[in-house]
């Protein structure tokens, strides 16, 4: 199917987990996953209105941006190497999967301006996933205020690959709650308004319980 095709049945999902929350549409950002499709898929999804991209592996990030350039908002949202980050730091909109001290070090040390940065929290604990515990995020973005190139704009977090409603509501409550958490301490550098969390399995779930960015792959593009 063409990506209009997919993305005006998004939207349909998506006016109706908002309707059924009480949420305004406009509350929700989507990011087309394009990791796996080519810079014409890409484009496609441009071409449909969606303008926030995201890519998860340096290679892939570094191809696309050399042909669509500044036309999207780019999103990193990958594990990403301390290594790395000079070579997409400025060129990258949002960070979605900060999680340790060495990374943060790199970002405010390369970046030439305060980046978006969201925080990847391992909610449900699996060994397969990045990120840090519930518990080390406050500590976490405490330390942070000495490294002004970071701004900790939200808290993300991938829910466990599962058809139980009950344990994907459960990961994003404990997230939002989180959120609510550092938001209500009014940190300068962290003012963590947003939630990045929900995929093509289980978007509707988490816009139901607050997200504000949702991450769509295969359902969007393929």
């Amino acid at each position: 199917m063409s990506v209009e095709a997919n993305w005006q049945e998004i939207q349909t999902t998506i006016e109706q987990a908002c309707r059924n929350c009480g949420r305004d549409l406009e509350e929700v950002t989507v990011v087309a996953v394009t990791k796996y499709v080519t810079v014409e898929r890409a484009r496609e999804a441009l071409a449909a209105g969606i303008n926030h991209l995201g890519e998860n592996r340096m290679k892939g990030f570094l191809e696309k941006y050399e042909t669509i350039g500044n036309d999207a908002i780019w999103h990193f949202i990958g594990s990403l190497q301390s290594r790395k980050v000079k070579e997409i730091i400025n060129d990258v909109d949002y960070i979605h999967s900060l999680d340790r001290k060495s990374l943060a070090k790199e970002i405010d040390k390369r970046a030439d301006s305060p980046v978006s940065c969201f925080l990847q929290v391992n909610v449900s604990g699996e060994e397969s996933k990045h990120g840090m515990a519930l518990d080390e995020v406050e500590a976490f973005v405490e330390w942070l205020e000495a490294y002004p190139n970071v701004q900790v704009i939200g808290l993300m977090t991938m829910a466990p690959h599962v058809e139980d409603e009950e344990t994907l509501r459960g990961t994003f409550r404990k997230l939002r709650a989180m959120r609510d958490r550092i938001r209500d301490k009014q940190y300068p550098h962290a003012p963590c308004q947003e939630l990045s969390m929900g995929m093509s399995n289980d978007y509707k779930l988490a816009i139901e319980e607050g997200a504000t960015f949702i991450r769509l792959g295969s359902s969007l593009v393929g």
